[in-house]
């Protein structure tokens, strides 16, 4: 199930995997100073995108009280 998607057509899942790509990316032992600072500041972009699309659902959950009243989730 693939959760909502940004403003940028991307959900939680595909940033993960990119970030995934991310790291193994940095973990090559050929990679240049430059691609390397590239390479993280693209997997720090995408990890403040996740915890900002997190954030977003994590307001809107809510749950269901015994008598049926909603409730914000904590």
């Amino acid at each position: 199930m693939a959760t909502r998607k940004q403003e940028n057509n991307i959900t939680v899942e595909e940033a993960f995997s990119k970030i995934e790509e991310k790291i193994q990316a940095l973990e090559k032992e050929d990679i240049s100073l430059d691609d390397s600072f590239k390479e993280y500041q693209e997997g720090m972009a995408l990890l403040k995108q996740c915890h900002e699309m997190i954030e977003n659902v994590e307001k809107k959950v809510q749950k269901i009280a015994m008598d049926g009243s909603l409730e914000d989730f904590e």
